[in-house]
């Protein structure tokens, strides 16, 4: 089984793109976030033509999330019981005997504002929600933007953000609960080093420069993780024309 996530920035934009990537790389499951549109303008022609099913929750000009597959999504939820959250973040389903949680992580602006306070909640409410999830089904999967990196391997420049948004204590403390769960980084799993990086802003050309962050995450259950065969980062889609400032991250199981 192969499963994707992938911040598009724009899916009015970028499908174009996704449909392409989607025939050359054949995934089982596409996660996608910051779809921007709202449900009753998503282009559920262009996947299904494509031979997926969809299912997705959005709202205008910001956020949204999907899941695209091979097989029918079951069992979706889109909101979660203690996070009263208008904002489009969070859609699951089940897809043959994997659940799958597609999270769009709150930026949180910088340590001290609101919108941080805001996310260490919603990363707080959405920890009680996957340790229910693991109790409710045996092989979860947990993916999308997260909005942190794990860990300085992930940081181009370690020192420069150094406890700024993505990078405070906070932010990876909240993501080691989740990992604590009985979650595995699939990643981390095969790759050990750094300088690998999934986002990198549009401004300087940051892309060519390789100054990035490792901030789009796949996690498996531990059960599941045992199956991990490959774990990749696909940067062939940020040189594209009009690219998301996010790139592909792919792992494949033996499932």
């Amino acid at each position: 089984m192969k499963i994707a996530s992938w911040n598009v920035n724009s899916l009015k934009v970028r499908l174009p793109q996704v449909l392409e990537w989607l025939q050359q790389e054949q995934p089982d499951v596409l996660a996608l976030q910051e779809t921007k549109l709202t449900d009753d303008v998503f282009p559920i022609a262009g996947i299904t033509e494509a031979g997926y099913q969809v299912v997705f929750s959005g709202q205008k000009t910001y956020n949204g999330v999907a899941i695209i597959a091979k097989n029918k999504p079951q069992d979706i939820i889109t909101d979660i019981d203690g996070l009263d959250d208008p904002q489009r973040r969070i859609i699951a389903a089940t897809i043959e005997d994997i659940r799958v949680v597609n999270l769009y992580v709150v930026n949180g602006q910088a340590p001290g504002t609101e919108k941080f306070a805001y996310k260490l909640n919603w990363l707080e409410k959405v920890t009680d929600f996957l340790n229910q999830q693991l109790d409710e089904f045996q092989n979860v999967i947990v993916l999308g933007d997260f909005n942190i990196a794990p860990d300085d391997r992930d940081v181009h420049d370690p020192e420069y953000w150094h406890e700024k948004i993505l990078c405070t204590t906070e932010e990876r403390n909240a993501l080691s609960a989740i990992l604590n769960l009985g979650f595995q980084d699939t990643f981390r799993l095969l790759h050990d080093e750094g300088g690998f990086y999934s986002w990198w802003d549009y401004r300087m050309n940051k892309f060519a420069r390789g100054m990035g962050l490792r901030i789009d995450l796949i996690l498996a259950a531990d059960e599941l993780s045992e199956t991990l065969q490959a774990a990749y980062i696909d940067v062939e889609p940020r040189k594209n024309e009009r690219p998301s400032d996010h790139t592909p991250v792919v792992a494949e199981f033996d499932w």
